[in-house]
């Protein structure tokens, strides 16, 4: 029996905005491209186009041969876990693509496989071969594509050369690869600097999820000694990046009360939701976010779930994610905190070994937070995540990615629905991509 591997990719550029689609069928036994299909669709989701690769090569396999056992390659983690049956299909616009794509072939004859988008460059390119011509107002031409050229020479490019460092052939292929001008692993949804646009806030977690690597040293290696400077090694592959969103306002917010996960557990209040549905806009128009992970605490679940309506994911839960438990100090203000428990106070200032009375230090927070950090850092490597979670939580990854003291925690502003971002490498450097931003609010 036969065996193909299909790869897909699909973007768009605005999402929703000119999407299109690339696929790839190749002999899993030479690892010959036998088939190729790129179109573009018009103006589309980045999900939808995704989909839409996917049955386009799920098709082209078909046509060579219906019996074959295929095993499809994605860089789409909602499309590989969505048609491997894990996650839920929810959205409208994709029930129908997927089960288009589960018609093709029986399932016992298709397996799925999410791959890191830099090992995608052959089905991405013809993605954006695709939009390219449809911004020309031309239908995309197997005789003009380079794609497969690109691929073969961006992976001759990577393999060592089998003769001296001189050797003609291996720097020719190095050369095809430079020309090529893609050994970057261009944008499945077409590019930074043609998706810019659709808000400030958009723009801000451009910067903060696909910005080149600047990786500094964090604590708790104890394996390796952390690299201080801006060059990742390029076996470390793609980050882990944490895009931290604190959650929407509640009715405790404006009166900058204590609002841990000790007290009432309040809901997000009308501005709150609403800044909700404006991060959310801004994430699905920015379109990198492949998974949603949020403390089990009400307000961050509902800023979460709005956030996932928009983008058709679902919702995880990690309760290392929680607010500190500010015991008796729940629902004070900080002059009420002061007045009522003046020493504990001034001793939970002073020290991040100090808790409040009946609730949890920082430096058990920190504890908390770095246990689920680790844990999340291993379950997403190489794929963007979302975090909706709290102020301390997210003061203290950035403190432990900066290596900085604990008493900056003080020394940071976050807002509600603001978002920061960080990236974490496999040798356990990491680097604070963004801050406390919140340019989708106004």
């Amino acid at each position: 029996m036969r065996e193909f591997i299909v790869e897909a990719d699909g973007g768009s550029r605005g999402n929703p905005g000119p999407a299109g689609y690339g696929s790839v069928v190749i002999d899993a036994a030479t690892g010959e491209t036998l088939m190729e299909a790129a179109e573009y669709i018009g103006v589309a989701t980045n999900n939808v186009a995704e989909y839409k690769g996917l049955v386009a090569g799920l098709k082209a396999a078909r046509q060579l041969d219906p019996a074959a056992t295929v095993h499809v390659r994605m860089d789409s983690k909602l499309v590989v876990e969505q048609m491997s049956g894990r996650w839920k299909i929810k959205h409208p616009d994709m029930k129908p693509l997927a089960a288009e794509a589960a018609r093709i072939f029986p399932s016992s004859q298709v397996t799925y496989e999410w791959i890191p988008r830099d090992r995608n460059k052959h089905a991405d390119r013809l993605a954006n071969e695709a939009m390219d011509a449809g911004k020309r107002g031309e239908a995309w031409s197997p005789s003009a594509s380079t794609a497969d050229l690109d691929a073969r020479a961006a992976r001759a490019a990577a393999e060592p050369p089998a003769g001296p460092p001189g050797d003609a052939a291996a720097g020719a292929a190095r050369a095809r690869a430079a020309m090529a001008g893609r050994a970057d692993g261009t944008a499945g949804d077409g590019g930074a600097d043609t998706r810019a646009a659709s808000s400030a806030a958009s723009s801000a977690a451009s910067s903060a999820v696909n910005s080149p690597a600047s990786p500094t040293g964090r604590p708790g290696s104890a394996t390796r000694a952390p690299r201080v400077g801006w060059a990742a090694p390029a076996d470390l592959g793609a980050p882990a990046t944490f895009v931290l969103l604190r959650h929407g306002e509640t009715a405790l917010t404006p009166e900058k009360r204590f609002s841990g996960s000790g007290g009432s557990d309040p809901v997000l209040s009308a501005v709150g939701r609403e800044q909700a549905e404006r991060v959310a806009a801004a994430l699905a128009a920015r379109g990198t976010v492949q998974a949603i992970v949020s403390s089990p605490l009400k307000r961050c679940q509902e800023t979460a779930h709005t956030v996932a309506a928009r983008l058709g994911l679902d919702v995880h839960l990690e309760d290392g994610l929680r607010e500190t438990d500010f015991g008796a100090w729940e629902g004070l203000t900080f002059g009420e905190a002061r007045e009522r428990h003046p020493e504990e106070l001034n001793a939970w200032l002073a020290s991040p070994d100090a808790a409040p009375p009946g609730g949890e230090s920082f430096a058990e927070v920190t504890r908390r937070v770095s246990a689920a950090r680790d844990r999340l850092t291993r379950a997403y490597a190489g794929r963007t995540v979302l975090l909706v979670t709290h102020v301390t939580p997210i003061k203290t990854l950035v403190r432990l990615a900066l290596g900085a003291p604990p008493e900056s925690l003080f020394r940071m502003e976050l807002s509600a629905a603001s978002v920061s971002a960080v990236a974490y490498y496999a040798d356990g450097n990491a680097s604070l991509r963004l801050l406390n931003d919140t340019s989708h609010l106004r």
